[in-house]
């Protein structure tokens, strides 16, 4: 796999200032006491997308105070993608706040420090991250990229407001998160899963806004395989569908039936075995 570009770093730096800009519009129009999910209401959405800024601020600028939760960073390294949510159940239990001006402010001025501290700095740098994985700052951008789109849909269905999840800026994910944790490590992050076996699972993924990239999973480890390798499954993806379909708002079989994924190729039956490991929180 080739490194990021500057026309990606660029794009990722571009995004996340606009999807930033963006869901903080929404939040200020809609009531915070609304209820997004099960558990969460417009206000803990807001935290938990807050404490993801500030968390970001203090890994590209160690002179930024950390987030105010003792023995945060240990706890960090055991996180896989299947605790994920006790990790966030931890956060908001340390950070109380739930006004959304001050919120926002915070929110707003941390991307801020975020996109000041990586200026001039190299795309492919990598910071330590949850689950001991080490991701490049394109793929940190990326993440929140996509933090802000995927809850910016959860407040605007519990509201009744419009909102998109834009193909570009969503395929940064994939794009440039995904490749980035799988090219540098991921640690444990995705620990569990599917068992380990003998048998190789290649899946391409294809859509019209990034070069195809394939992923190999074989003996319990997810990589990239050699160029000469045939795919076994092929999924031709809009990307705002996939983050929808990946992170547990909309299913496989709606996606499929509505036209945002597309999955084919010489074994698509194996598909479900790749992504009992090659899997995010939902």
């Amino acid at each position: 796999m080739t490194t990021v570009s500057e026309q990606q770093w660029r794009l990722a730096s571009t995004a996340l200032a606009e999807q930033t800009r963006r869901f903080a519009e929404l939040v200020r129009s809609t009531d915070p006491a609304t209820m997004c999910t099960a558990h969460w209401s417009v206000a803990d959405t807001l935290a938990h997308v807050a404490s993801l800024a500030w968390y970001y601020v203090g890994l590209v600028d160690r002179e930024h105070p950390p987030l105010p939760v003792p023995g945060f960073d240990d706890y960090l390294r055991e996180v896989t993608v299947d605790t994920v949510a006790d990790m966030n159940d931890v956060l908001l239990t340390h950070l109380a706040e739930r006004r959304p001006e001050p919120l926002l402010d915070r929110l707003c001025a941390d991307v801020d420090r975020v996109l000041a501290a990586c200026a001039g700095r190299a795309p492919d740098e990598t910071v330590r991250w949850v689950g001991d994985a080490r991701v490049p700052l394109a793929g940190l951008y990326a993440h929140l990229v996509n933090e802000l789109l995927i809850h910016g849909y959860d407040v605007a269905r519990a509201t009744g407001r419009p909102w998109s999840l834009p193909g570009r800026e969503a395929a940064l994910y994939l794009e440039l998160f995904m490749v980035g944790v799988v090219r540098h490590g991921y640690g444990r992050l995705v620990d569990g899963g599917a068992p380990p076996s003998e048998r190789r699972i290649v899946v391409e993924f294809r859509s019209a806004y990034t070069e195809p990239v394939r992923f190999q999973l074989l003996r319990g480890r997810v990589s990239f395989p050699d160029p000469s390798v045939r795919p076994d499954v092929r999924i031709d993806y809009d990307p705002g569908t996939l983050n929808l379909v990946m992170f547990g708002r909309v299913s496989k079989v709606r996606a499929v039936l509505t036209g945002g994924m597309r999955v084919g190729g010489r074994r698509p039956w194996l598909l479900p075995a790749f992504l009992r490991k090659f899997r995010n929180p939902s």
